[in-house]
Protein backbone atom coordinates (compact mmCIF):
# COMPACT_ATOMS: atom_id res chain seq x y z
CA UNK A 1 0.00 0.00 0.00
CA UNK A 2 1.25 3.51 -0.96
CA UNK A 3 1.42 5.84 1.91
CA UNK A 4 -0.88 8.71 2.23
CA UNK A 5 -0.89 11.39 4.57
CA UNK A 6 -1.90 10.54 8.16
CA UNK A 7 -4.53 12.52 10.08
CA UNK A 8 -3.04 15.60 12.10
CA UNK A 9 -5.25 14.67 14.98
CA UNK A 10 -7.20 11.83 15.69
CA UNK A 11 -9.46 10.63 18.36
CA UNK A 12 -13.34 10.43 20.15
CA UNK A 13 -15.73 13.12 21.36
CA UNK A 14 -18.12 11.96 23.63
CA UNK A 15 -22.24 13.00 22.62
CA UNK A 16 -25.45 12.17 24.01
CA UNK A 17 -25.82 11.79 27.67
CA UNK A 18 -21.83 11.30 27.55
CA UNK A 19 -21.92 7.15 27.43
CA UNK A 20 -21.57 7.52 23.40
CA UNK A 21 -18.35 8.42 21.45
CA UNK A 22 -18.16 10.01 18.02
CA UNK A 23 -14.90 9.01 16.24
CA UNK A 24 -12.72 12.20 14.15
CA UNK A 25 -9.85 12.83 12.00
CA UNK A 26 -8.45 15.96 11.07
CA UNK A 27 -6.69 17.02 7.97
CA UNK A 28 -5.34 20.09 7.03
CA UNK A 29 -4.86 23.61 9.16
CA UNK A 30 -6.34 23.24 12.70
CA UNK A 31 -7.37 27.17 12.16
CA UNK A 32 -9.16 27.37 8.84
CA UNK A 33 -12.16 26.87 7.56
CA UNK A 34 -13.82 23.77 8.81
CA UNK A 35 -15.69 20.99 6.65
CA UNK A 36 -16.98 18.12 8.31
CA UNK A 37 -16.76 15.25 5.74
CA UNK A 38 -19.21 12.45 6.12
CA UNK A 39 -18.40 9.10 4.70
CA UNK A 40 -20.21 6.45 2.47
CA UNK A 41 -22.30 3.43 3.54
CA UNK A 42 -19.71 1.82 3.74
CA UNK A 43 -17.06 3.50 5.31
CA UNK A 44 -15.10 5.44 8.25
CA UNK A 45 -13.88 8.97 9.32
CA UNK A 46 -10.59 8.28 6.77
CA UNK A 47 -12.73 7.63 3.45
CA UNK A 48 -11.18 11.05 2.44
CA UNK A 49 -9.55 11.57 -0.97
CA UNK A 50 -5.42 12.11 -0.59
CA UNK A 51 -6.19 15.16 -3.06
CA UNK A 52 -8.29 16.44 -0.35
CA UNK A 53 -5.89 16.04 2.58
CA UNK A 54 -3.19 17.29 0.49
CA UNK A 55 -5.26 20.50 -0.86
CA UNK A 56 -6.78 20.86 2.61
CA UNK A 57 -2.87 21.85 4.14
CA UNK A 58 -1.86 23.43 1.03
CA UNK A 59 -5.03 25.95 0.83
CA UNK A 60 -5.24 26.23 5.04
CA UNK A 61 -8.37 24.19 5.10
CA UNK A 62 -9.86 22.64 7.99
CA UNK A 63 -11.45 18.98 6.75
CA UNK A 64 -13.08 16.71 9.89
CA UNK A 65 -13.95 13.40 9.18
CA UNK A 66 -16.19 11.74 11.10
CA UNK A 67 -17.15 7.81 11.81
CA UNK A 68 -20.55 7.18 12.30
CA UNK A 69 -21.87 4.86 15.06
CA UNK A 70 -20.66 1.90 15.09
CA UNK A 71 -17.49 2.03 12.78
CA UNK A 72 -14.62 3.05 13.77
CA UNK A 73 -14.11 4.50 17.01
CA UNK A 74 -17.53 5.57 17.34
CA UNK A 75 -20.07 3.97 20.09
CA UNK A 76 -22.65 1.77 18.22
CA UNK A 77 -26.11 3.64 18.59
CA UNK A 78 -29.46 3.35 16.81
CA UNK A 79 -31.24 7.03 15.20
CA UNK A 80 -34.71 6.64 15.61
CA UNK A 81 -34.43 9.17 12.68
CA UNK A 82 -31.80 10.84 10.16
CA UNK A 83 -32.02 14.17 12.07
CA UNK A 84 -30.89 13.09 15.22
CA UNK A 85 -27.18 12.43 14.07
CA UNK A 86 -27.39 16.51 13.43
CA UNK A 87 -27.17 17.30 17.88
CA UNK A 88 -24.03 14.23 17.62
CA UNK A 89 -22.26 16.78 14.88
CA UNK A 90 -23.64 20.17 16.64
CA UNK A 91 -21.29 18.38 19.95
CA UNK A 92 -18.29 17.55 18.19
CA UNK A 93 -17.93 20.88 16.15
CA UNK A 94 -18.70 22.52 19.75
CA UNK A 95 -15.38 20.03 21.23
CA UNK A 96 -13.37 21.04 18.52
CA UNK A 97 -14.03 24.47 18.94
CA UNK A 98 -15.87 25.00 15.26
CA UNK A 99 -18.22 27.49 14.69
CA UNK A 100 -19.40 27.78 11.08
CA UNK A 101 -18.47 24.94 8.97
CA UNK A 102 -19.55 22.83 5.25
CA UNK A 103 -20.63 19.70 5.06
CA UNK A 104 -20.34 16.75 2.41
CA UNK A 105 -22.04 13.84 2.19
CA UNK A 106 -20.78 11.32 0.27
CA UNK A 107 -23.86 8.76 -0.80
CA UNK A 108 -24.94 7.78 2.53
CA UNK A 109 -23.35 10.41 4.29
CA UNK A 110 -25.99 12.84 1.76
CA UNK A 111 -28.78 12.28 4.12
CA UNK A 112 -26.74 12.91 7.33
CA UNK A 113 -25.49 15.78 6.01
CA UNK A 114 -28.67 17.84 4.75
CA UNK A 115 -30.10 16.55 8.61
CA UNK A 116 -27.10 18.79 9.60
CA UNK A 117 -27.82 21.45 7.09
CA UNK A 118 -31.64 21.94 8.16
CA UNK A 119 -31.00 21.63 12.07
CA UNK A 120 -27.69 23.77 12.56
CA UNK A 121 -28.67 25.81 9.91
CA UNK A 122 -27.29 29.10 11.13
CA UNK A 123 -23.89 27.13 11.63
CA UNK A 124 -23.79 25.76 8.09
CA UNK A 125 -22.39 27.84 5.35
CA UNK A 126 -23.15 25.10 2.53
CA UNK A 127 -24.02 21.62 1.81
CA UNK A 128 -22.01 19.04 -0.86
CA UNK A 129 -23.58 16.10 -1.97
CA UNK A 130 -21.49 13.40 -3.51
CA UNK A 131 -24.19 11.03 -4.93
CA UNK A 132 -26.37 11.08 -1.90
CA UNK A 133 -29.47 8.89 -0.83
CA UNK A 134 -32.76 10.45 -1.27
CA UNK A 135 -35.43 9.02 0.81
CA UNK A 136 -37.36 6.31 0.32
CA UNK A 137 -40.41 6.86 2.20
CA UNK A 138 -43.03 9.85 3.43
CA UNK A 139 -43.76 13.30 1.01
CA UNK A 140 -39.58 13.48 -0.54
CA UNK A 141 -39.67 9.99 -1.47
CA UNK A 142 -38.63 8.30 -4.48
CA UNK A 143 -38.11 4.56 -5.78
CA UNK A 144 -35.59 2.45 -7.13
CA UNK A 145 -31.73 2.56 -6.38
CA UNK A 146 -29.84 0.03 -4.08
CA UNK A 147 -32.37 1.04 -1.13
CA UNK A 148 -34.81 -0.26 -2.97
CA UNK A 149 -33.18 -3.81 -1.48
CA UNK A 150 -32.47 -2.23 1.88
CA UNK A 151 -36.01 -1.20 2.27
CA UNK A 152 -36.33 -5.13 2.28
CA UNK A 153 -33.75 -6.26 4.39
CA UNK A 154 -34.10 -3.45 7.09
CA UNK A 155 -36.39 -5.58 9.12
CA UNK A 156 -33.54 -8.32 9.36
CA UNK A 157 -31.02 -5.38 9.61
CA UNK A 158 -32.52 -4.20 12.72
CA UNK A 159 -32.37 -7.46 14.83
CA UNK A 160 -29.29 -9.02 13.08
CA UNK A 161 -27.26 -5.81 11.93
CA UNK A 162 -24.86 -5.08 15.08
CA UNK A 163 -23.91 -9.42 14.94
CA UNK A 164 -23.14 -9.40 11.24
CA UNK A 165 -21.00 -5.90 11.82
CA UNK A 166 -18.88 -7.88 14.61
CA UNK A 167 -18.56 -10.41 11.94
CA UNK A 168 -17.18 -8.71 9.46
CA UNK A 169 -15.10 -6.69 11.64
CA UNK A 170 -12.98 -9.83 12.80
CA UNK A 171 -12.76 -10.95 8.75
CA UNK A 172 -11.59 -7.26 8.72
CA UNK A 173 -8.59 -7.46 11.50
CA UNK A 174 -7.09 -10.23 9.34
CA UNK A 175 -7.95 -9.54 5.86
CA UNK A 176 -4.99 -6.73 5.05
CA UNK A 177 -3.16 -8.88 2.90
CA UNK A 178 -6.45 -9.62 0.86
CA UNK A 179 -7.85 -6.00 1.11
CA UNK A 180 -6.04 -4.45 -1.74
CA UNK A 181 -6.92 -7.01 -3.94
CA UNK A 182 -10.32 -7.58 -3.34
CA UNK A 183 -10.87 -3.67 -3.39
CA UNK A 184 -9.31 -4.10 -6.72
CA UNK A 185 -11.68 -6.59 -8.34
CA UNK A 186 -14.30 -4.64 -6.94
CA UNK A 187 -13.16 -1.99 -9.51
CA UNK A 188 -13.32 -4.10 -12.08
CA UNK A 189 -16.56 -5.56 -11.36
CA UNK A 190 -17.72 -2.11 -11.76
CA UNK A 191 -18.52 0.68 -14.10
CA UNK A 192 -16.11 1.99 -16.48
CA UNK A 193 -16.03 5.57 -14.18
CA UNK A 194 -15.65 3.45 -11.30
CA UNK A 195 -12.98 0.91 -12.21
CA UNK A 196 -10.93 3.57 -13.38
CA UNK A 197 -10.96 5.71 -9.97
CA UNK A 198 -10.53 2.41 -8.55
CA UNK A 199 -7.43 1.24 -10.64
CA UNK A 200 -5.37 4.77 -9.50
CA UNK A 201 -3.45 3.75 -6.45
CA UNK A 202 -4.13 6.69 -4.02
CA UNK A 203 -8.09 5.91 -4.40
CA UNK A 204 -7.27 1.98 -3.57
CA UNK A 205 -4.87 3.29 -0.52
CA UNK A 206 -7.33 5.70 0.71
CA UNK A 207 -9.67 2.67 0.88
CA UNK A 208 -7.61 0.36 2.24
CA UNK A 209 -6.93 3.11 4.64
CA UNK A 210 -10.14 3.91 6.03
CA UNK A 211 -11.39 0.20 6.07
CA UNK A 212 -8.55 -1.26 7.99
CA UNK A 213 -8.36 1.56 10.43
CA UNK A 214 -12.50 2.41 10.82
CA UNK A 215 -13.88 -1.44 9.68
CA UNK A 216 -11.62 -3.68 11.42
CA UNK A 217 -12.83 -2.45 15.32
CA UNK A 218 -16.47 -2.00 14.34
CA UNK A 219 -18.48 -2.50 11.67
CA UNK A 220 -22.35 -2.17 11.89
CA UNK A 221 -23.00 1.86 10.98
CA UNK A 222 -23.70 0.45 7.27
CA UNK A 223 -26.39 -1.91 8.44
CA UNK A 224 -27.56 0.71 10.75
CA UNK A 225 -27.94 3.08 7.53
CA UNK A 226 -29.76 1.17 6.38
CA UNK A 227 -32.42 0.56 8.77
CA UNK A 228 -32.73 4.58 9.14
CA UNK A 229 -32.77 5.19 5.53
CA UNK A 230 -35.78 2.89 5.43
CA UNK A 231 -37.57 5.39 7.72
CA UNK A 232 -38.84 8.51 7.30
CA UNK A 233 -35.93 11.24 7.93
CA UNK A 234 -37.38 13.44 10.86
CA UNK A 235 -37.61 16.27 7.86
CA UNK A 236 -38.65 17.91 4.96
CA UNK A 237 -36.13 18.38 2.05
CA UNK A 238 -37.95 21.37 0.83
CA UNK A 239 -37.19 22.66 4.20
CA UNK A 240 -33.52 22.93 4.04
CA UNK A 241 -32.48 26.63 3.28
CA UNK A 242 -28.59 26.47 3.47
CA UNK A 243 -26.91 26.76 0.06
CA UNK A 244 -26.39 23.25 -1.36
CA UNK A 245 -24.24 22.03 -4.50
CA UNK A 246 -24.93 18.30 -5.78
CA UNK A 247 -22.70 16.59 -7.46
CA UNK A 248 -23.88 12.81 -9.48
CA UNK A 249 -22.70 10.91 -11.57
CA UNK A 250 -25.14 10.14 -15.18
CA UNK A 251 -23.93 6.54 -15.10
CA UNK A 252 -24.25 5.66 -11.01
CA UNK A 253 -25.54 2.46 -10.73
CA UNK A 254 -26.16 2.49 -6.88
CA UNK A 255 -28.21 5.70 -6.36
CA UNK A 256 -29.40 6.96 -9.95
CA UNK A 257 -28.93 10.14 -11.38
CA UNK A 258 -32.59 10.96 -11.54
CA UNK A 259 -32.74 10.74 -7.69
CA UNK A 260 -30.22 13.66 -7.97
CA UNK A 261 -32.34 15.39 -9.81
CA UNK A 262 -35.11 14.94 -7.47
CA UNK A 263 -33.77 16.28 -4.57
CA UNK A 264 -32.14 19.14 -6.23
CA UNK A 265 -35.74 19.97 -7.37
CA UNK A 266 -37.22 20.14 -3.77
CA UNK A 267 -34.29 22.00 -2.69
CA UNK A 268 -35.12 25.37 -2.31
CA UNK A 269 -31.51 26.67 -2.92
CA UNK A 270 -29.25 24.08 -4.97
CA UNK A 271 -27.39 23.69 -7.68
CA UNK A 272 -26.66 20.52 -9.46
CA UNK A 273 -23.01 19.40 -10.99
CA UNK A 274 -23.56 16.53 -13.68
CA UNK A 275 -20.50 14.50 -14.29
CA UNK A 276 -20.85 12.90 -17.32
CA UNK A 277 -19.87 9.32 -17.78
CA UNK A 278 -19.59 8.98 -13.86
CA UNK A 279 -20.28 6.39 -11.52
CA UNK A 280 -21.43 6.62 -8.21
CA UNK A 281 -17.64 6.77 -6.69
CA UNK A 282 -16.71 9.82 -9.50
CA UNK A 283 -17.11 13.07 -7.35
CA UNK A 284 -14.13 11.60 -5.16
CA UNK A 285 -12.03 12.26 -7.75
CA UNK A 286 -13.29 15.61 -8.16
CA UNK A 287 -12.59 16.95 -4.20
CA UNK A 288 -10.41 20.04 -4.77
CA UNK A 289 -13.07 20.97 -7.48
CA UNK A 290 -15.98 20.21 -4.86
CA UNK A 291 -13.88 21.96 -1.95
CA UNK A 292 -13.50 24.86 -3.84
CA UNK A 293 -17.09 25.49 -4.76
CA UNK A 294 -17.90 25.27 -0.84
CA UNK A 295 -15.34 27.41 0.09
CA UNK A 296 -16.57 29.97 -3.28
CA UNK A 297 -20.77 29.98 -1.60
CA UNK A 298 -18.49 30.69 2.02
CA UNK A 299 -17.63 33.88 0.63
CA UNK A 300 -20.44 34.59 -1.02
CA UNK A 301 -23.15 37.52 0.89
CA UNK A 302 -25.13 35.72 3.43
CA UNK A 303 -28.39 37.59 4.37
CA UNK A 304 -28.59 38.44 8.02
Amino acid sequence: MMDIDRPKIEGSVAVGDGRRRIGFAEFGSATGRALFWLHGTPGARRQIPTEARAFATEAGVRIVGLDRPGVGSSTPHSYRNVYEFADDLGTVADSLGIDEFAVIGLSGGGPYALAVAHALRNRVVAAGILGGVAPTVGPDAIGGGAMRLGRRAAPVLQVAGDPIGKVVSSVLSVARPVADPAIAVYGRLSPQGDRELLSRPEFRAMFLDDLLHGGSRRMSAPFADIVVFSREWGFRVPEVGVPVRWWHGDRDHIIPYSHGEHMVSLLPDAKMFTMHGESHLGALGMSVDIITELLAVWDQPRLA
